[in-house]
């Protein structure tokens, strides 16, 4: 099947490489560096199916246009989908599928690199030492050993963070719409209402998709509840948090780090290099002044192992609406 693949990187290729030429029927595939919007949907026309990334915009309009250039199939890279209007591909019989797991240990494994990173000023050590500054002033960190961790959503990746964070001997609080019985048997994770994991937490974790009811689930109010000097950690989806109420936080030293993987405007700015430019985003530029915020570009889920598995679910999805079969891992609004 003809396949055009947007807003590609190198990593996207290897893979999608590698695992189309295992198939029996290898799909067509045409890589694209550009990401879909309005103005390039036009390279969709004459592809029954694209595949597109977290910042891809799907919106109606854009949809509507892929319709009219033929496209029948979405294949997100992606777990979320927040960025799909679904029901306008109802609407214009586009069928749209993600990737609702690929490996939930790397974005958990990220959460924690994060926070250990901050807890241990790791980044201003490494900084430190690489001037031949020795100086162990301020490097100061705590036990996690003992510690209250909050874990906002226990999905697959929120879960196995519960996991790690109860081998590491924390008492560990979720929330959650469905609780997961094993975590609460083998992991001895006890499930609250979130304005009690606020004021409990000494670290707090944020893994639920993004949708209108977890929107800044993370603002003022909520930050308010909070113990002074917790940790927030953020490898879900950047709009989770309302950026402005952590920055003030931030500033008053209410939170007391802050690790994000994702950030609420990040399209247009992760996943490029722009180290040649003056950074036009102002909040942006503001996280990154403190010292105590450690921001990655969204590359929790850069691990072999997932980047493979995306390739190969996304791949697999493909082949079965070629060949009229059910789709496993199909989205509807």
């Amino acid at each position: 099947m003809k396949v055009a693949f947007f807003d590609t990187h190198r990593f996207d290729r290897t893979r999608f490489e590698a695992a189309n030429a295992k198939l029996k029927n290898p799909h067509d595939i045409t890589f694209l560096d550009a990401r879909l919007s309005w103005e390039t949907a036009v390279l969709a026309e004459g592809w029954p199916c694209i595949c597109v990334f977290v910042n891809d915009k799907v919106d109606g309009a854009v949809v509507k246009r892929l319709a009219e250039y033929g496209v029948r199939l979405i294949a997100l890279r992606s777990a979320g989908y927040n960025h799909v209007d679904l029901q306008e591909c109802a609407r214009q019989s586009i069928r749209v599928v993600r990737v609702p797991a690929y490996s939930p240990h790397a974005v958990a494994e990220h959460a924690l690199s994060l926070l250990l990173c901050l807890n241990r000023k790791i980044h201003r050590a490494y900084q430190r030492v690489r001037e031949l500054n020795f100086s162990l002033d301020g490097l100061e960190g705590f036990d996690l050993y003992g510690k209250t961790v909050g874990v906002v959503g226990t999905g697959a990746i929120g879960s196995v963070f519960a996991r790690i964070m109860s081998c590491l001997g924390c008492t560990v609080l979720a929330v959650d719409k469905i609780q997961n019985k094993d975590l609460v048997a083998q992991a001895h994770v006890h499930y609250v209402q979130l304005d009690e994991l606020c004021r409990r937490s000494d670290v707090i974790s944020l893994h639920v998709p993004l949708v209108p009811e977890t929107r800044h689930v993370i603002d003022a109010k909520t930050i308010e509840q909070m113990k002074q000097g917790v940790i927030i950690i953020n490898t879900g989806r950047g709009a989770l948090i309302d950026t402005k109420a952590l920055i003030d936080a931030l500033k008053a030293g209410k939170v007391g780090a802050a690790g994000l993987d994702v950030y609420e405007e990040e399209e247009g700015v992760f996943f490029f290099n722009l180290s040649d430019q003056v950074l036009q985003d102002d909040v942006l530029a503001r996280l990154l002044t403190f010292p105590n915020v450690l921001v990655t570009a969204h590359q929790g889920f850069l691990t072999h192992e997932a980047v493979d598995a995306i390739a190969q679910t996304t791949l697999g999805s493909i082949t079965q609406f070629e060949l009229g079969a059910p789709l496993a891992f199909e989205v509807r609004g």
